[in-house]
């Protein structure tokens, strides 16, 4: 795909650009400002490049929001810096806990638009994902999908993505421990909550970067996984630049029924998306790209289809993921029946591929698969 392309989906997202990381009063949010950013807003106010890296450490290693408790910082100076910038955190509006203990926070940012961030534990291994949101709303219309009846509101930036996370990570007090004590309950990140994660990838990359970061944060990219519907151009660019896992909502195996049910298809087929996921640098063996496929009753999940899936993604590394269809208010779907489902698995598993049925955590809450959706409205008009 051309740099052309790659620049017109770039220009697009600036119309939903999210609004300024600076409060009324003039101070400006650290949280989001890369390494170079930091040490330049710093330099503003007369400190030295060094500073950077004892902010790096307790905003993004020990979680700390109060400048005040910055031990290793001198009283004048945690003065002077409480003065100019702030540690901030989205607002948890509401929290709900599942019976199966999955965790939804609906999170408000400073211009009161909302977006929702899923906690999915795994208590077999003491761990969990983390599931976040790139967008208020939604760019796509995917016909499933509870969150693409929304609309897009606009993007979020680099501070409320990485904030998301460390947000659940106050929730769940896994910061280090004055004993140094750290749990791992929140182990991994998933993009995919609310929205395109390609749709918006500079704030993307600039928040995954954050989270990697190897002193603060320090997350292995082999623990984030980006799920995509299949913005083809932006695939390669992440492979390349951020080499997380890839996941590819894939859905249906025949483009009339992609064109359909994920919208995004009549744009770039799926014999240009397969393409793409062959090229994806960071798909080996040992991480395999994922492919999702949300099954919809008497509508993709044949055995016929199931032997076309097979066909369209021999030779990639690659898992699929059976999602029964979580329903939601007014949708017109059902979910496959489990005989079906477990007919369809067969058939991957035969030809090799991990095929596993994921089975829906936290669906009572609405936190489940293609169930999240805010109130959130878009008021300002966009540009033709």
């Amino acid at each position: 795909m051309t740099p052309s392309e790659r620049d017109r989906i770039l220009a697009k997202a600036a119309l939903f650009s999210p609004p300024p990381a600076v409060l009324a009063d003039g101070r400006r949010e650290l949280v989001g400002l890369s390494r170079e950013e930091m040490t330049q807003a710093l330099a503003e106010i007369g400190e030295k490049p060094f500073r950077t890296k004892q902010l790096w450490h307790w905003i993004y290693h020990q979680g700390v929001t109060d400048f005040a408790r910055m031990s290793s910082i001198a009283k004048p100076l945690q003065a002077k810096l409480a003065e100019r910038f702030v540690v901030g955190r989205p607002v948890a509006a509401t929290v709900q806990t599942s019976s199966d203990e999955t965790r939804k926070f609906l999170f408000r940012f400073r211009d009161g638009q909302e977006a929702e961030t899923v906690y999915i534990p795994d208590r077999r291994e003491d761990r969990g994902a983390v599931c976040i949101s790139s967008q208020v709303g939604c760019t796509l219309s995917c016909r499933f999908c509870h969150t693409g009846t929304q609309g897009l509101v606009r993007n979020l930036g680099t501070a409320e993505i990485v904030g998301q996370f460390m947000a659940a990570r106050d929730s769940y007090g896994e910061w280090p421990s004055p004993r140094g004590e750290t749990p791992r309950l929140l182990s991994t990140i998933v993009l995919m909550g609310m929205g395109e994660p390609l749709y918006n990838y500079d704030n993307v990359a600039r928040a995954m970067r954050i989270v990697m970061d190897g002193e603060g944060i320090g997350l292995s990219r082999r623990r984030i996984t980006l799920s995509t519907s299949g913005v083809v151009p932006m695939m390669d660019r992440c492979g390349e630049e951020l080499g997380v896992n890839l996941a590819v909502s894939l859905h249906a195996v025949r483009d009339e029924l992609r064109d359909e049910i994920v919208p995004l298809n009549r744009k770039y087929p799926i014999a240009e998306l397969i393409a793409a996921c062959r090229r994806y640098p960071a798909a080996s063996n040992a991480r395999r790209i994922t492919f999702e496929y949300v099954m919809l009753r008497g509508v993709n999940d044949s055995e016929a289809e199931a032997r076309e899936l097979v066909r369209l993604i021999a030779g990639i590394p690659a898992k699929v993921n059976l999602i029964p269809f979580n329903p939601w208010p007014g949708s017109a779907y059902l979910p496959s029946t489990r005989e079906q489902l477990d007919r369809f698995a067969q058939i991957v598993m035969d030809a090799g591929f991990a095929s596993p049925i994921r089975m829906p955590r936290g669906r009572d809450i609405l936190a489940a698969c293609g169930q999240l959706r805010t109130e959130s409205r878009r008021t300002r008009p966009v540009a033709a």
